[in-house]
């Protein structure tokens, strides 16, 4: 998800203290758990998340202030009902000024004033401020939806994604303006496996085949984004998160978010891989010129404009690391460089494991449709995939995938909770994941798996621990045959839910692992933790089908290889 709201900053000093308490204590006034109460909870939340784009209040966007804009996809007409919601609801309907083949074809730039793109089915939000369909997020919710035998809603949100494929251009960030420029993590094909895979979600098998065969050509066209230059990871053959626009993302409210990490990065002077450099707070048309190329538009953007402190800016690399960073989902995280705006100089274990399994799902659709030919296409694909994350990513020495750095042309140092989505994938050797479990140590703690082992004050790392990522560890050690441990983890993690539930009535965002609670003090970047909330919904429901013996999965074909 990207988020740019309530965004402060510690001074550095007390960042170290602060965390420190944060992590020692709590708080809150611990309830007692009762898995009975979640479930109600949920049962309830999934009709106070869902949003149509009949109902006037979903239509508003808490990041824009103005009045509305629904836009359209250009060269279509717009459906009678459209109209009506746009003279009932009080906001201007609008075309996209041109039809989209891909992302970047529109600059939101350009666009009189950013909006809410058009979805012809009901979708399930987050939490909290969030009124628009995101895209990762939607997996998590989804398969919670499918579990929860909901079908008709977990089958509108995937149809909302083929549709965002086919009119803008690939899975979003989520249905606003402000995000043509980039997708999030590929869950498209695993989206689509969800529903294909429970009988009771279509009528009959020819419906079946029927919706298949127009879903597949979509699902093709999204998985190119990820193969275009710019996703490229160098010469790696492995893929990297990279958004299209440049300069301070649309969705900022103001400056303050990059005037923080320019504050940071000046008191951690030993720590800035270059993201700062010198610049007038009000240049001259000359230097603005230089500073378009440098850093960023300040006579097109006031948000560009405002981020200068103590004579700094921050470079146009690092703006491209930020956007990549929210691509990624992982904002605001300390593994890929500060704030993560190095996101774009690694070659991920997150990104390849979720395109390798991408490719699997596309293989088995195509021989599903009867495409013998393509199917064949997709099994070399993930298998050149595997050898590649193999070569680059898979630390023998470590018993890691380790993200590496392209540009360096070396390895992250930092182990990272995405270590894990390899066995999600089905991509790991049997000895890859024997290795893999005897490093759970590094993330386990007493409310399930952390992000990482570095306090760095940030909301993707420790102490910190969400749903989507203690579901694909847990998942992928089950599937392994891992199943005491799996069981362990998803208990602690649908336990910490519970605990945060008795405490103070919610279901949230992110939770303390350390603690083993919601008791959440995030100390740089977005701090908000949203009452909601969907992909935590759907985790919980898919655990506890997990802890009640849902049929397990055979072995995936990769375990037979033999581990580099």
């Amino acid at each position: 998800m990207t988020r740019q709201a309530h965004m402060p900053f510690l001074r550095p000093r007390l960042v170290a203290v602060a965390l420190s308490c944060a992590v020692a204590t709590s708080a809150f006034a611990a309830g007692t758990p009762d898995p009975a109460k979640t479930r109600a909870y949920i049962d309830k939340a999934w009709t106070t998340l869902t949003r149509s784009q009949e109902d006037c209040a979903s239509l508003v966007d808490t990041k824009v202030v103005g009045h509305p804009v629904l836009y359209v996809p250009a060269g279509q007409a717009v459906p009678e009902a459209v109209t009506a919601i746009g003279k009932r609801c009080g906001i201007d309907v609008r075309p996209l000024p041109k039809k989209v083949e891909q992302l970047g074809d529109i600059d939101a730039t350009k666009l009189p004033q950013q909006g809410l793109l058009y979805l012809p089915h009901p979708y399930v939000v987050p939490g909290g401020f969030f009124n628009e369909m995101y895209g990762w997020d939607s997996y998590f919710i989804q398969i919670g939806l499918v579990a929860d035998h909901r079908l008709d809603l977990a089958k509108d949100m995937v149809d909302n994604a083929l549709y965002e494929v086919e009119n803008y251009g690939g899975v979003l960030n989520a249905n606003r303006t402000y995000y043509l420029s980039r997708s999030q993590p590929p869950f498209l094909t695993a989206m689509m496996a969800a529903v294909l895979d429970d009988p009771a979600a279509f009528p009959s098998a020819d419906a079946r085949r029927e919706w298949l065969a127009k879903a597949y050509p979509l699902a093709v066209r999204n998985y190119e984004i990820w193969t275009r230059p710019e996703h490229r990871a160098g010469d790696t053959g492995l893929a990297r998160y990279y958004d299209l626009g440049s300069g301070p993302v649309l969705e900022a409210k103001d400056s303050e978010y990059y005037k923080g990490v320019i504050r940071w990065l000046r008191a951690h002077p030993k720590d800035d891989p270059g993201y700062l450099m010198k610049a007038s707070e009000h240049p001259d048309d000359a230097e603005a010129a230089r500073l378009k190329d440098a850093s960023c538009d300040v006579r097109a953007s006031k948000v560009c404009e405002g981020a200068w402190v103590d004579g700094y800016r921050l470079t146009a690399d690092y703006f491209h690391g930020d956007r990549a960073m929210r691509e990624s989902g992982f904002d605001t995280n300390a593994h890929f460089g500060p704030f993560g705006g190095s996101t774009h100089h690694y070659a991920d274990a997150s990104l390849n494991s979720l395109l390798y399994r991408y490719e699997r799902d596309l293989h088995d659709f195509a021989l599903q449709l009867g495409k013998a030919g393509e199917a064949d296409r997709w099994a070399k694909a993930a298998e050149a995939r595997k050898a590649a994350m193999d070569k680059y990513l898979w630390n023998a020495q470590a018993g890691m995938y380790l993200d590496y750095d392209f540009i360096a042309g070396k390895p992250s140092p930092y182990p990272y909770v995405t270590t894990y989505y390899p066995l999600w994938a089905g991509m790991a050797s049997p000895q890859q994941a024997a290795a893999l479990r005897g490093n759970l140590k590094i993330f386990e703690r007493k409310g399930g798996l952390s992000m990482d082992n570095r306090a760095a004050g940030v909301q993707w790392g420790e102490p910190f621990g969400w749903a989507p990522t203690n579901w694909l560890a847990v998942k992928g050690l089950d599937d392994y045959g891992f199943h005491d441990d799996a069981r362990r983890i998803g208990s602690k993690f649908a336990g910490t839910v519970d605990q945060g539930l008795a405490d103070d009535g919610t279901i949230r965002e992110k939770y303390n692992m350390v603690l083993g609670n919601a008791d959440v003090k995030v100390m740089a970047g977005y701090s908000e933790n949203v009452v909601g909330f969907g992909w935590t919904n759907g985790v919980w429901l898919k655990l506890h089908q997990l802890f009640d013996g849902a049929t397990k999965k055979a072995a995936p074909a990769a375990k037979t290889e033999k581990t580099p």
